[in-house]
């Protein structure tokens, strides 16, 4: 983790310098190409770079953006997640895997301009809000209930991601709502900080 952060921060450093090398090279495209792409391979590595304040859902986040990016799905997170130490590491991949694979699931349905996942977590006075909204088809909205159903074909492992995001919440005394609107579903989880 503090090496990833050190690289980061190294790198961000010296992306100053090679720009100063890029207006050197302007007259020559070749050059200022070739400079580029070997600028974007250093950045690919660490372009899904998270630092939340929990690195489990570092980890989590990290692995989350790079598929989404492979499914061309525009993915945001803005997350405080610092003074969750209560929150076991389990159950923080429990909520947040099952409810970014859920709406990868339902955004690789759409076309690739319509899909976007935007996931925001901090704290609220007393309480831990996690909000998870992702674009959906219309007729997803089924997929908005605490059922276990599912619409796949093999039922053996499937329809377990939101039941299981609502017993790990509920774990902390906490609570699980999800909405269905404007072709966007929301999942929002709100957790009481223990004083």
């Amino acid at each position: 983790q503090i090496k990833n952060e050190t690289q980061v921060r190294s790198i961000y450093h010296d992306l100053k310098n090679h720009l100063l090398i890029l207006e050197a090279q302007a007259g020559n495209k070749q050059e200022v190409q070739t400079s580029i792409q070997e600028l974007q391979s250093q950045i690919q590595e660490y372009e899904f770079y998270q630092h939340t304040g929990n690195e489990f859902l570092d980890i989590i986040l990290r692995d989350k953006a790079k598929a989404a990016l492979e499914r061309q799905i525009d993915f945001s997170a803005v997350i405080s997640f610092e003074d969750t130490d209560f929150i076991d590491p389990l159950d923080i991949s429990t909520i947040f895997g099952n409810a970014l694979d859920n709406a990868m699931e339902a955004c690789a349905r759409l076309p690739k301009e319509e899909r976007l996942i935007t996931v925001k977590a901090n704290r609220i006075r007393d309480f831990l809000i996690i909000n998870v909204e992702n674009s959906t088809a219309p007729d997803s909205s089924a997929s908005g209930t605490f059922s276990g159903k599912t619409t796949k074909k093999d039922t053996f492992l499937h329809g377990f991601g939101l039941p299981n995001i609502k017993n790990a919440v509920e774990h902390y005394h906490g609570q699980c709502n999800v909405k269905f609107e404007n072709e966007t579903f929301t999942l929002k989880i709100m957790i009481p900080i223990p004083s």
